[in-house]
């Protein structure tokens, strides 16, 4: 409030001030002791500053007493002066209705008047409509009479015009008179034209004998008599135009087969002629007589064609149908160019039905038939990819297709059977002759690193899928191709049995013999592969190394084109039909070759590493006095990788995702086998463990290894892989470092054996106790204090505190000294 006060008056005065300080007031008066000699005059100064403002005060209190009064008097005097307004608006409310009332009796005739001039002018329009009406129906019956139509036709308009201005007084039963004689005049105009027709061309073989003159001019007539009438006499005359048709062409007639089915189009293109010549002038442009001719044939002749290909399928063959199919396609094609089609628009039943196209009927069929999602030089659906995006933004700004196309053509749907299994046997032969040309040729070579081994006939087989395709559109898009799917889905299934799966190298059951096993680790060590040199293995060769990648390649090949082959079939099938194709069972069938592939490769280089696997359990691993370089198996199975990798690896150049498979499953199926190995070494010292441990080490750094060995290109492993590899080469060193570990205190070892592997099944325990070769009584001892054990976690604290710290510092010393020498081996190497 006193900012707001200070901001409305402003004052310079000290006693004004809200933070007033009455001491430094004084001060600023009298500053020094020789001022206060001016006191009674600042005193005297003071005193009339109060009087005044005592003043002001009593000023405002006063004019605040009056104020109430004043306020009252001028509420009072403003209602009065609502008052007064409201008498005003009263008054000039009042004098408007007077006004208002006196316009209306001064035009009430004015109104008056003007509703008897709309009467009177009303009454004369009809009158001159009912003169003009009753003159006009007496003009039409003598015109009639007398065949007048040009005349005829101008005036039945005008008197059709006028009986609408007559339609809301029919009521009156001289009008409804006039009607119905209009009407009449109407039915006998349209039977006496229908009987002028027919007596003109009432000759045989439907000559025109009358004045043409007069059937020119009742056509006109007929554009003003009801559509039913126009319709009748375009149905007589077109019927009259194709009865030589239907007698050249009856179904005993040898021109009425499919052999000769070009002369019924050459009948139509003879009679059309002449019809140009002849008649077309007697009917109005407009009509499309012509273009109504030509559609009755077609109906004409796609119902007797049915008739008699259902009569006579017997004598059909896949030949005479593509004659006849492609002759009549041909026809339609000339019919659409020839013809706008505009009498097929009307949306009845009939027309509607026999003019949808059941067949595609495109022009440039390879152009629209890809199905590859990227470019691939082998594959014969990706060289239209760029080519059929710009025909379908094209196709999606052109006008819809002709009604005339398939108009006949569908008539050979029903027998398109014949084609698929024309089809069908074509399937069968090509792939008897890949199976032929693959016994008498073998499997193709690469011709670049970067490409896969696929063989050539797959890229054929789809190429003649892509044809077939193609052609069964033109001709269909209906059940055919659908039973056409259904044909690729067979030989799909053919090819992967007949071509991939048969061909595959058998797998051998792994049979090894070996020599006399060494009794002496050093002895190992010097004899090298010796042992191992001398065992006989049945293994792939390079050539079937070469076969089952290459099947492997071709069956991903496949396995992609077969995927871009169902999208682009759904494409091209009816909406309908879309749902009932599905390729699934077939992708399924490759996927079971790519994986029977790479499992063969994996056996392969599993019957490769086992004769080592087996020198290793040879050994007497309770004897080795020292640790050496890795041994002579770990060597053997290093080998066997370094030449079996790099094949695999070059020949899957192109399927890199399933070489890394491949060596997903060499890691899962190798390693526990190495393990189970490791289990059969028995018993084995302290230092025989370590032995086996910097093998296994070794063996791990291969592994790790295993996607890039021998490649001049250093990729990183994936990391799916490298897990599996860790996990289980982590869990044989934790093997043997159990193994290296005292079992006294049995509780102590125990627990190790628990927190290192963390495994709950007894008989693998049991197996590390016969990998230390503790007696028989010793390791019931400690299979009870295991299961005792088992319920517990992982990280329990159970056994003496003092027995586990020393075996964890004489395993840690252990574990450095084996770490040191590994270092040392790989450092001289």
């Amino acid at each position: 409030m006193a900012g707001f006060c200070n901001h409305v008056l402003p004052s310079t005065d000290p006693l004004d001030k809200p933070d007033f300080n009455a001491v430094e007031y004084i001060n600023n008066l009298f500053p020094t002791e020789q001022s206060l000699a001016n006191i009674d005059e600042v005193i005297t100064r003071m005193r009339l500053k109060i009087r005044r403002l005592d003043d002001n005060i009593r000023v405002v209190v006063r004019g605040q007493t009056n104020a109430g009064q004043d306020g009252r008097e001028a509420l009072g005097e403003a209602q009065k002066a609502i008052q007064e307004l409201f008498k005003r608006i009263k008054d000039i409310k009042e004098k408007a209705d007077k006004s208002e009332h006196m316009v209306k009796e001064i035009t009430r005739d004015i109104k008056q008047l003007d509703h008897a001039k709309k009467h009177l002018t009303s009454s004369i329009t009809t009158l001159n409509h009912l003169h003009m009406l009753v003159g006009g129906v007496e003009s039409l019956e003598a015109l009639t009479r007398r065949r007048q139509y040009s005349e005829v036709a101008n005036l039945l308009q005008g008197v059709v015009n006028v009986m609408e201005h007559f339609q809301k007084y029919m009521a009156i039963p001289q009008i409804r008179q006039l009607a119905d004689k209009v009407k009449k005049i109407q039915s006998e105009l349209g039977i006496q034209i229908q009987a002028d027709f027919e007596e003109a061309f009432s000759t045989q073989g439907g000559r025109l004998l009358s004045n043409p003159t007069l059937l020119m001019e009742a056509c006109f007539v007929v554009n003003v008599l009801d559509p039913k009438v126009k319709k009748e006499l375009l149905k007589w005359f077109i019927k009259l135009q194709l009865q030589e048709y239907m007698v050249l062409f009856q179904d005993k007639e040898d021109v009425a087969w499919l052999d000769k089915i070009d002369r019924r189009y050459a009948w139509l293109k003879r009679a059309l002629v002449e019809f140009e010549e002849k008649y077309s002038r007697l009917f109005p442009a407009e009509w499309e007589v012509s273009e109504r001719i030509c559609v009755e044939f077609c109906h004409v002749t796609r119902n007797e064609l049915s008739r008699i290909m259902q009569s006579r399928s017997s004598e059909m063959d896949v030949k005479l149908l593509l004659f006849a199919i492609q002759r009549t396609t041909n026809f339609e094609s000339l019919i659409t160019k020839r013809f706008s089609g505009i009498t097929l628009l009307p949306a009845s039943g009939e027309s509607s039905s026999s003019s949808a196209p059941k067949a595609s009927g495109k022009k440039e069929a390879d152009a629209t038939n890809p199905f590859m999602e990227s470019p691939d030089a082998t594959n014969p659906f990706a060289d239209d990819l760029v080519k059929e995006r710009e025909i379908e933004i094209k196709n999606s700004l052109k006008p819809k297709p002709s009604p005339f196309q398939g108009i006949i053509s569908q008539c050979f749907e029903p027998h398109l059977y014949i084609y698929i299994q024309s089809q069908d046997r074509n399937l069968a032969e090509l792939i008897q002759q890949f199976v032929d040309d693959f016994r008498s040729h073998g499997p193709p070579r690469m011709e670049a690193e970067d490409s896969g081994a696929i063989l050539p006939s797959c890229a054929d087989l789809f190429v003649a899928y892509k044809k077939c395709m193609v052609q069964c559109s033109q001709l269909s898009t209906g059940t055919p191709l659908l039973s056409l799917s259904s044909t690729f889905q067979k030989y799909l299934r053919e090819y992967a049995n007949k071509l991939l799966t048969n061909n595959l190298p058998k797998s051998q059951n792994t049979t090894v013999t070996t020599g006399t096993g060494l009794t002496n680790f050093s002895a190992l060590i010097k004899e090298g592969l010796k042992d191992t040199s001398s065992i006989e293995t049945p293994k792939f060769t390079a050539e079937e190394q070469y076969l089952v990648c290459s099947i492997l390649c071709t069956a991903e090949y496949c396995l992609d084109t077969s995927q871009q082959l169902e999208d682009k079939l759904k494409e091209k099938v009816d909406a309908s039909l879309k749902d009932k194709i599905n390729l699934a069972g077939e992708l399924d069938v490759f996927h079971s070759v790519i994986a029977s592939c790479i499992q063969l490769l994996v056996q392969d280089l599993e019957t490769a590493c086992e004769p080592a696997l087996t020198a290793m359990n040879k050994v007497n691993w309770s004897i080795v006095e020292q640790v050496g370089d890795q041994s002579s198996y770990v060597t053997a199975i290093t080998t066997h990788i370094k030449q079996t990798l790099p094949i695999v690896r070059d020949n899957l150049a192109s399927a890199r995702k399933y070489f890394t498979q491949f060596c997903i499953k060499f890691a899962n199926s190798f390693i526990p086998r190495f393990i189970n190995h490791l289990y059969k070494c028995k018993p084995i010292s302290t230092v025989g463990a370590e032995q086996l441990l910097l093998d296994t080490h070794s063996l791990k750094t291969v592994l790790l290894d295993l996607p890039s060995i021998g490649s001049q290109v250093a990729r990183k492993a994936p990391a799916s892989y490298t897990k599996i590899v860790v996990k289980g080469m982590t869990k044989a060193e934790m093997i043997l470092k159990v193994v290296m570990s005292p079992h006294d205190p049995t509780e102590a070892f125990v627990d190790n054996y628990i927190k290192l592997i963390a495994d709950t099944d007894a008989s693998n325990f049991q197996k590390v106790l016969d990998m230390k070769g503790l007696k028989r009584s010793d390791q019931n001892i400690m299979l009870d204090l295991f299961r005792t054990h088992m319920p517990a976690p992982p990280q329990g604290e159970s056994g003496p505190p003092n027995a586990t710290t020393v075996f964890q510092e004489q395993e840690s010393s252990r574990i450095r000294r084996l770490e040191k020498l590994i270092k040392k081996k790989e450092w001289i190497k």
